[in-house]
């Protein structure tokens, strides 16, 4: 396997950047991840990290060297990291929990699969053309059956989401593929702070035009002039796939031939504990601890009055 990959982050006109992103792989497959820590809720990239780190420890437990049932991994690892965010709140005390997106990509027998909570997004570009994108879970692109998306817009902020990560309420989140890889094809993970400034026709173009190394950094670099001072942050790790009889090593290449059998690298920062540990938070344990949350938020809110 393998595949050219690209990451960066930058800061925009925020005080923190509070976007993590990272890769992991295996002989036999890899996994790239994003998450946006939210605003107006604490910690935002403590929320994001602990996505990363649960997410990425996760695979490793499964991937001997891939993961045997992709769509029960992902939804596991979506679980994981939802329970690793409100574990860290309880623990802390907190009475607002902090929150985050995601958005990740296994790839493994030549096929991508993916599963996104949130607005942050996946792009899969084929020969100049988007195959697919995944569907922010906001008001704006799934609204309520009783309203149309053009009502929606008109009465809600784009940035209005229905779920997240760290939510004392169980996540939705989605999951797309598996969808069959050719020689060229461009994988794309982005915060909100790329396709806020930049249309989907306009990522395309330019993601199209370049290898993901020349590409990734001038979409980021359009984002940003386009936002101006009130830029969001902007993150974007980037995949192409390269057919072993069409590959030349360039800078950023990933061989996953090189890894043993039983290895496994990653660029996400390791957890300080076992983040993905099956019986770490039990659904049961879920529910107890937001229910402590929304006690404590309501104890709160009955001083005040």
């Amino acid at each position: 396997m393998k595949f050219s990959v690209f990451q960066v982050t930058r800061k925009g006109g925020r005080q923190l950047n509070e976007d993590r992103m990272g890769y992991s792989y295996t002989r036999a497959s890899g996994i790239l991840l994003l998450a946006d820590g939210m605003g107006g809720h604490p910690e935002g990239e403590v929320a994001a990290q602990l996505a990363l780190q649960a997410i990425s420890a996760l695979y490793q437990k499964q991937a001997n060297p891939k993961i045997d049932d992709v769509q029960a991994f992902l939804t596991a690892a979506v679980m994981a990291a939802h329970r690793q965010i409100i574990k860290y709140a309880v623990d802390k005390g907190m009475l607002d929990t902090p929150r985050t997106t995601v958005v990740a990509a296994l790839v493994q027998d030549g096929s991508a699969s993916w599963v996104h909570c949130g607005d942050s997004r996946l792009y899969l570009v084929r020969e100049g053309k988007l195959v697919t994108r995944t569907r922010d879970h906001s008001y704006m692109e799934q609204p309520p059956s009783s309203q149309s998306a053009s009502r929606a817009a008109e009465r809600l902020n784009r940035n209005i989401l229905f779920t997240c990560l760290g939510s004392p309420t169980k996540p939705v989140f989605d999951i797309g593929g598996p969808v069959a890889l050719q020689q060229g094809d461009k994988i794309m993970l982005c915060s909100d702070g790329l396709w806020g400034s930049l249309d989907d026709e306009d990522i395309v173009r330019q993601l199209s035009m370049k290898a993901v190394g020349a590409a990734v950094p001038d979409l980021v670099e359009s984002a940003l002039q386009k936002a101006g001072a009130t830029s969001d942050n902007v993150t974007v790790i980037a995949l192409e796939w390269e057919s072993p009889d069409e590959f030349e090593t360039t800078k950023g290449t990933v061989t996953s031939s090189d890894v043993s059998d039983s290895g496994f690298s990653s660029t996400v920062q390791a957890a300080q504990t076992a983040a993905a540990d099956d019986d770490d938070l039990d659904d049961a344990a879920i529910e107890r601890s937001i229910a402590e949350i929304n006690e404590a938020i309501r104890r709160s809110a009955s001083r005040r009055r």
